[in-house]
């Protein structure tokens, strides 16, 4: 498993980066899927796209 501690600040920035964009894909499209208007599409990619990196951020943590 990857050391996050000793990661650079850039390495942070770029992994978080990466995570919300996944975040926001995933929970945006899927509210489109139901059928959902785009402002809500919105909304939860947003939430999405924190969700992720919070949770991935706390995994990273508790694993010191």
């Amino acid at each position: 498993m990857a050391d996050y501690n000793n990661s650079c600040a850039v390495c942070r920035f770029l992994r978080s980066l990466a995570f919300s964009a996944i975040g926001g894909g995933i929970a945006g499209y899927t509210a489109l899927g139901f059928g959902l208007s785009q402002d809500h599409a919105i909304v939860a990619a947003f939430f999405g796209a924190l969700g992720l990196v919070v949770l991935t951020s706390r995994k990273s943590k508790n694993s010191r």
